[in-house]
């Protein structure tokens, strides 16, 4: 990545660090463990079709280099359907893709018996050719001392996740 390239994370309250300080959201673990600027653009209880709309100004806003995507999780505690939100993602990931920005996508976990993303995160992933983590969100989410609440981690959950995340960035090349 560029020297003075920017990361923008993208997504929800998972994102945006709900449950914890705003020092404590992965997007500011994740600058503070990899020396990289990364802007935290979550928005609680945001839609992935709310994302989409919302994507094309932030991404304007930003110019990132690379864009950590995670979205879909409102959408499943609203019972809005996989279809919508596989679309919806595909159609982020082009926006960003069309502007020569990389893309990291991680599957939000779906609500119910045994929480994990449903299988489509890691279908686009193959289709796109891009990183995926879809192991890190459904591990913290399953632990109850990595949560502050339901559904949100708490900041050690947080750190959990920049810190799976920087791993991923590594691995990938993707920093």
């Amino acid at each position: 990545m560029p020297a003075g390239a920017k990361i923008l994370a993208f997504g929800d309250s998972l994102t945006y660090g709900t449950g914890a300080s705003e020092e404590e959201s992965y997007p500011a673990q994740l600058a503070a463990l990899t020396g990289l600027s990364v802007v935290r653009a979550g928005v609680p209880g945001e839609t992935s079709e709310e994302a989409l709309g919302r994507l094309p100004a932030t991404l304007e806003e930003h110019t990132p280099a690379l864009l950590l995507l995670c979205t879909g999780g409102n959408d499943f505690l609203r019972r809005l359907g996989k279809d919508g939100v596989a679309s919806n993602v595909r159609k982020m990931i082009r926006l960003a893709r069309d502007r020569g920005i990389q893309v990291v996508l991680i599957g939000t976990p779906e609500p119910g018996f045994g929480i994990s993303p449903p299988r489509f995160y890691s279908e686009i992933a193959a289709e796109f050719r891009i990183p995926y983590d879809g192991a890190t969100l459904e591990s913290v989410l399953k632990d109850r001392a990595l949560k502050s609440d339901l559904v949100h981690p708490n900041a050690r959950g947080y750190r959990i996740i920049a810190q799976q995340i920087a791993e991923l960035l590594r691995k990938s090349g993707a920093i």
